[in-house]
């Protein structure tokens, strides 16, 4: 097995059914990749629940099973220095490290501050280092949070809504909830001097549930941004559909929790699916991976070292991930390359034919890259929630528009 470093590297053939992409040809015509903003440091390969949608445990690609459990420091210490690498090469002002699983929390105090301890080091003098994790909250007690406190993390919890809602699908292995320690870690969070570090939460959406007590549950907590996520599906494993819900449950139920949020008289919580929608609306970008053309400026670490695209592609089939690429051998520009990465960044060139004669293909942008996929057709495809997404853009695209006609009717009169 070849070597950097003195560590062994883990090599593994990149899988990708997308179309051929010229790099050169494209770098020729005057195009050029947007270096990585953010990186999603696998830490630690297991989970203490088993979420019934989980994309990692309950997808095609197992590959979890041959990594490490848990990350070792020569690993991110070589993550570190190429993330430093990477900010140097490009000039940025910033970076983001989001620590991920599995459930990092599981990686234990010492090790996770050891670990941002040295991310910090290696970007001492570079450029600025956010550091963000994602955690069902179950292990974050008073140790774990002032430890991740101190070191200035910011902390996104998953949660599903009220308690019955969420112990529906985030459920431990032997069928017990979630929801009773994952709300005790939030009012830890939120009650007294941890605020500063409450990222926000993130929640499935699941049409099967009442989408306002959804959306009141999660406000309880003070949120400063919601995700609202659709579950990882595809042409090959489409998303459930409740029986006598009608052909775009996703649409009806983000709908009602939209409506709420746009009327609402004051601005209850940042919601990035919708802030997003109605930027693109409006003309102008969204961030969010569910909507737009926006270039996607994220790669994965595994917790061997392997440098992957988004881990969201475990969904479509085994190896979506893979590039072949590991932090001991190479640095995070090998990634730019990459046909998974490219055909992220260029956007309508991209998109089937069917997405590019849409006329809100601009606003949709194929939905997210992981729904797009059909077993023999690759990623240019419609998403598997088109439906839905049409459904759902239109409706706020005639909300903003009644509002902006009864704005210049009022400043006519």
């Amino acid at each position: 097995m070849p070597k950097a470093l003195g560590i062994p590297i883990v090599q593994a053939p990149p899988a990708w059914p997308h179309r051929a992409l010229d790099v050169d040809a494209l770098r020729a015509s005057g195009w050029r990749p947007s270096p990585f903003r953010d990186v999603v440091l696998k830490v630690h390969q297991r989970c203490n629940l088993a979420c019934e949608y989980c994309y990692v445990y309950t997808k095609p690609d197992q590959s979890w099973r041959g990594r490490p459990t848990v990350m070792e420091r020569e690993t991110w210490r070589a993550a570190a220095a190429r993330m430093a690498e990477h900010a140097a090469a490009h000039d940025l002002t910033s970076m983001r490290l989001i620590l991920h699983g599995g459930e990092p929390l599981l990686a234990g105090v010492a090790r996770l501050g050891a670990l941002i301890d040295d991310f910090r080091a290696a970007f001492d003098g570079a450029c600025r280092l956010d550091i963000q994790m994602q955690t069902n909250g179950v292990l974050l007690d008073e140790t774990m949070l002032s430890a991740l406190h101190v070191r200035g993390v910011r902390i996104g919890v998953s949660l599903d809504g009220t308690a019955a809602d969420n112990d529906r699908h985030r459920r431990r292995p032997d069928g017990r909830g979630s929801h009773a320690d994952v709300d005790r870690a939030l009012r830890l969070l939120i009650g007294g001097r941890y605020q500063d570090a409450f990222a926000g939460l993130l929640c499935t959406v699941d049409p099967e549930i009442d989408p306002i007590e959804c959306y009141e549950a999660l406000l309880a907590y003070r949120p400063p941004t919601v995700d609202l996520l659709l579950p990882h599906a595809n042409w090959a494993d489409p998303p459930p559909r409740p029986s006598g819900a009608g052909p775009t449950p996703y649409a009806d139920w983000l709908i009602a929790i939209f409506d709420r949020w746009y009327a609402a008289p004051r601005r209850e919580v940042g919601i990035r699916l919708f802030d997003d929608l109605l930027a693109l609306i409006l003309g102008g970008s969204g961030r969010s991976e569910q909507l737009g053309l926006s270039p996607v400026a994220v790669v994965v670490v595994e917790s061997d070292g392997a440098i992957e695209l988004v881990d969201s592609l475990k969904s479509a089939y085994p190896g979506a991930c893979e590039t072949g690429l590991t932090i001991f051998a190479d640095p995070l520009d090998a990634a730019l390359n990459h046909p998974g990465v490219v055909a992220r960044q260029i956007g309508t060139e991209a998109l089937g034919e069917t997405c590019r004669s849409c006329p809100v293909h601009r606003v949709c942008g194929a939905g997210h890259y992981a729904h797009r996929y059909r077993p023999g057709g690759g990623f240019r495809n419609p998403t598997v929630y088109c439906a839905d997404m049409l459904k759902l853009i239109g409706h706020a695209e005639r909300r903003v528009d009644s509002d902006i006609r009864r704005l210049r009717a009022g400043r006519g009169s």
